[in-house]
């Protein structure tokens, strides 16, 4: 396991993090086989690390009589050890909760954990501090701003400005798919003078154009930069290996300060149109797992796309709009790669 140092640097170099889903068979119980799977795909495409028991994970799976949060987290541990990536586990609830969660993951060997504050809905902003304060004493902190349509809560800049001033936060998960939002947590982070703290974006909605955008502000005066270097994402769940690539790209344009080419551009708006079909933006998100699933399905390594709830399934209109983006952008597809490799992960 990493020290926070380590593990700091690791996360600021900038690595592609897919957000893990859950492989279920017909009867909507556990199926280990396709979970090892899954995150063997992940790694064999280069992926830098890897998060469970994340909303993509279903936060259902912490539900006693389904009682599938330490299972998959053991079962995602063992394949994080093998690849020497970064394990980040999903920490949710109130503070007796999230206490309990953090240390069973550090227990396990998770690096860190992506602290959700979604079911603090009435805590005050000093509630929300001390719980962060708690939690970061237990395991390293991946911040995490979660879009109120996916079960967040609105965290203003005055928020994330406290939030950075916690010593053991080593990265934050920027996801409200708001771009004023964003900029409040990466201005505030800027404000706090701290540049051991990784920026990572969460909106599956604007990827591209979020790793290579400057983000420029005046702090006491001075002109500051602060950069976003990687992704934690549902939609590098699937396509995870030309993920990889397109960061390799963004992070060379970055490095060198070219001009970002207008095929970079449109590829960002074409990654952007995918995102709509499978996580559902026309119907609010309410298909966003289950179209990752089909995704993974149609590839193989999912046998289908259920969720632990019967009720959580394609939007109507869904399954014709991934169809269409799977027509339309083959370049932003794995099909080979996994094809090639499938059964070797599934042994």
């Amino acid at each position: 396991m990493a020290t926070t140092e380590q593990l700091s640097k690791r996360l600021r170099e900038g690595r592609v993090i897919p957000a893990a889903p859950l492989a279920l068979d017909s009867g909507r119980k556990l199926d280990p086989v396709r979970q090892r799977a899954l995150f063997r795909y992940y790694f064999a495409a280069g992926a830098g690390g890897l998060a469970v028991g994340v909303h993509t994970t279903q936060f259902a799976i912490r539900d006693p009589k389904i009682g599938l949060f330490r299972p998959v987290l053991e079962l995602a541990a063992g394949e994080i050890r093998n690849s020497g990536q970064i394990g980040i586990a999903g920490i949710c609830g109130p503070t007796s909760q999230a206490d309990n969660e953090a240390t069973m993951a550090r227990t396990l060997g998770f690096d860190a954990g992506l602290l959700s504050l979604g079911a603090l809905r009435s805590a005050t902003e000093d509630e929300l501090i001390a719980h962060c304060q708690t939690i970061a004493q237990i395991i390293p902190l991946v911040g995490f701003y979660l879009q109120p349509a996916a079960g967040g809560r609105i965290l203003p800049f005055s928020f994330w400005r406290r939030f950075a001033e916690i010593e053991n936060v080593v990265a934050i998960k920027i996801a409200p798919f708001n771009r004023y939002q964003t900029l409040d947590v990466i201005r505030a982070v800027a404000e706090s003078g701290r540049t051991d703290i990784a920026l990572y974006t969460g909106n599956d909605d604007h990827i591209l154009l979020d790793l290579l955008t400057p983000f420029r502000f005046s702090v006491h005066g001075e002109a500051t930069e602060r950069r976003i270097v990687g992704g934690l994402l549902g939609q590098w769940a699937v396509w995870t290996k030309k993920a990889v690539e397109l960061l390799a790209e963004c992070r060379r344009f970055v490095h060198a300060a070219d001009p970002v080419p207008i095929e970079l551009l449109a590829v960002a708006n074409e990654l952007t149109d995918a995102n709509a079909a499978i996580f559902d933006a026309a119907n609010g998100y309410a298909g966003c797992i289950p179209g990752i699933h089909e995704i993974l399905r149609r590839r193989g390594l999912l046998e289908g796309n259920w969720c632990l709830d019967p009720n959580e399934t394609l939007s109507k209109g869904q399954c014709e709009e991934i169809d269409r983006i799977c027509g339309a952008y083959p370049h932003l597809q794995d099909d080979d790669f996994i094809a090639h490799n499938l059964d070797k992960w599934l042994k």
